[in-house]
């Protein structure tokens, strides 16, 4: 975009913000818009071997951030292995405690594109909490093993060290932990469950969700957005007192975007496809809110442009597709950046003899 602004106005100051909206990505663009770091550690996958996941420190030194799918996301595991009876978050844990380990006071979690139905069960034992069965024995790995759950021992987790850390989950499902729009309806069968295996999973997070109420006095069965990443924002509630935040919301906040656009003349936004599902929480219209209340035109850029009407009464102003004719995704994919310099570059000629040549 700044190649195509400056080809037009070379004096043009061009301000980078880069965005996400609590998918995949966010972490990478929390720590390039505040000039942070990404540390890479080893940490156990959703099927328990080990695998390189990546969390950032951003540019204050006291924010951690993370995507629980770097440990235990979908991708980690081949489509003919995946099975939520299994799959654990354990890793997802991991990566909080390496977090933790430099002395900061708030973490960001994004949480989509899980392989796990667990409800966070994985993610709380890393972190030293104890689920026995009526033996006294600690409970297996996966959604599987939650029903055999008889109590919760919280003796081996660090308190102290979660008492003045505040965190802040990427939430952008409203799913609730049980039930028809609970995790295992909604989502188990991508991860691998049959309808069978959803109905146990579903009434495994059930029976979870009562044992942490009698532990922790918290309710965590039908609170919108527990249902997210296989229940693991349930036990992020439960046992860390997270809060559940819209992504792009956290994302905007955190990487000061509205102390940017403040003194911008306008705003150029975009994703890889644009059409009615933009409104509902993406990344251009996360950015078209925030410019809106300070009046800036909004200029949104896609490689695919669907059924755009009503994202103009949310404060977009223009959309341009940035594909040159008919073509296959791939082509579109490799020529993406010239395309989009392209592109932007069209724009600011009519935008430099609309408002810069009078």
């Amino acid at each position: 975009m700044e190649l195509g602004i400056k080809s037009v106005l070379p004096l043009a100051q061009c301000i980078h913000v880069p965005m996400a909206d609590g998918g995949e990505g966010t972490m990478q663009a929390l720590v390039d818009a505040t000039g942070g770091k990404i540390y890479k550690t080893i940490v156990k996958g959703p099927l328990g071997n080990d695998v390189e996941a990546e969390y950032g420190i951003l540019g204050d030194n006291e924010t951690g951030v993370l995507e629980m799918s770097s440990a235990s996301g979908i991708h980690l595991v081949t489509r003919d292995l995946r099975n939520p009876l299994i799959t654990s978050t354990y890793g997802t844990g991991q990566l909080i405690k390496a977090a933790l380990n430099h002395p900061i006071k708030k973490l960001l979690i994004g949480i989509g594109g899980s392989a796990t139905n667990d409800g966070g069960a994985g993610m709380a034992q890393a972190l030293g909490i104890k689920f026995l069965d009526v033996a006294g024995n600690e409970i297996g790995s996966g959604g599987g093993e939650l029903i055999k759950i008889d109590r919760i021992d919280t003796t081996g987790f660090l308190l102290s060290r979660y008492e003045n850390l505040t965190i802040e989950v990427a939430c952008d499902v409203t799913n609730t932990l049980t039930g028809e729009n609970g995790a295992s309806y909604t989502f188990a069968h991508q991860k691998g469950a049959t309808e069978e295996m959803a109905k146990q999973l579903d009434a495994n997070l059930e029976h979870y969700a009562d044992k942490i109420k009698i532990s922790t006095g918290k309710d965590v069965s039908m609170v919108a957005g527990a249902g997210a990443a296989g229940g693991l924002g349930a036990g992020l509630m439960a046992f860390l007192d997270a809060k559940l935040s819209k992504g792009i919301e956290l994302v905007t906040k955190y990487a000061e975007l509205e102390e940017k656009i403040k003194n911008a003349d306008f705003v150029f936004t975009g994703e890889g496809s644009i059409d009615h599902q933009t409104q509902y929480g993406k990344t251009p219209m996360g950015v078209a809110q925030v410019a809106k209340k300070y009046n800036k035109p909004v200029i949104a850029f896609a490689g695919k442009v669907g059924d755009v009407s009503a994202l103009y009464d949310h404060g977009i102003d223009a959309i341009f597709c940035i594909t040159n004719g008919a073509g296959t995704l791939d082509d579109a994919l490799a020529n993406a950046t010239i395309n989009l310099e392209n592109t932007t570059t069209q724009v600011v000629r009519l935008m430099k003899i609309k408002c810069f040549d009078k």
